[in-house]
């Protein structure tokens, strides 16, 4: 058994037992990335040696090889209404691909540097990368509708919210920026953390924006009130590289450096 995440609750640190179930190997370098695979039992995973996986936790055993990069995946993202796979090469670019058929159907040049994270909204895709520039890519057309520098530093993390029309960015300037989902216009800017902001999460009632941070704290966001400081909680020794919460939406899990 597993003692494995801080949850915030109440003011309280909860931890929650885990048990392992499955062991999934394949991989030759770090895992760098999983992401949900559009059915409860699937889930894609992409590492440090350009492979990207699909597994199966109803079969659990080896996983299929779905595509195979020249370099490093640190961010993957599922299209459920088009049943596509997005995987970000570093250095390079992004590749759209069908894992049910194992095939590449596009690509588009984005980037010299990291792509450290991808999302959605509507008929967008969202790219973030290590040079500082946000990506907007048309998914019909294919093409680069709109890029965005605010500053030279990586951006590392982007959360959307559909519901507010906006969108969070965490920044290696320690800066989140929240910027609307129509012009993609900044809209505020917070001076959040020490360090870089390495992850972003939305809280299921789009009350509160949740933080991390490679100077290993959580903030929490009062979204409707500007986005004012709610709460603050040093969390871990290390960075924090991934807030998730909880099917319930009541608890969150992180992630950290810590092991």
């Amino acid at each position: 058994m597993l003692q494995f995440c801080q949850i915030i609750s109440n003011q309280k640190t909860l931890h929650v037992q885990a048990a392992k179930k499955h062991l999934f190997t394949g991989h030759r370098d770090c895992v760098y990335t999983l992401q949900s695979g559009g059915e409860p039992h699937l889930f894609f995973s992409g590492g440090g040696d350009g492979f990207i996986a699909r597994w199966n936790l109803e079969t659990g055993g080896d996983g299929e090889l779905i595509g195979q990069l020249p370099h490093s995946v640190y961010a993957l993202h599922y299209l459920p209404e088009k049943k596509l796979l997005v995987a970000g090469q570093n250095y390079s670019g992004i590749h759209l691909i069908d894992d049910h058929n194992k095939k590449e159907v596009a690509s588009l040049q984005l980037t010299t540097a990291a792509i450290f994270d991808i999302q959605s909204f509507q008929n967008d895709l969202i790219a973030g990368t290590g040079d500082g520039a946000l990506t907007i890519i048309d998914l019909d057309r294919w093409a680069i509708k709109k890029k965005i520098a605010v500053t030279e530093k990586s951006v590392r993390t982007v959360a959307v919210n559909p519901a507010l029309g906006e969108m969070a960015v965490g920044f290696s300037d320690h800066c989140i920026r929240i910027f609307d989902l129509d012009q993609y216009q900044v809209k505020k800017e917070i001076k959040a953390h020490a360090n870089s902001v390495f992850t972003l999460s939305y809280s299921p009632d789009n009350h509160l924006l949740f933080s991390g941070s490679r100077d290993a704290r959580i903030k929490t966001w009062d979204v409707q009130a500007g986005y004012s400081l709610s709460q603050e909680v040093v969390a871990h020794t290390y960075a924090i590289n991934h807030i998730v919460f909880s099917p319930s939406g009541k608890n969150f899990a992180t992630g950290s450096l810590d092991k």
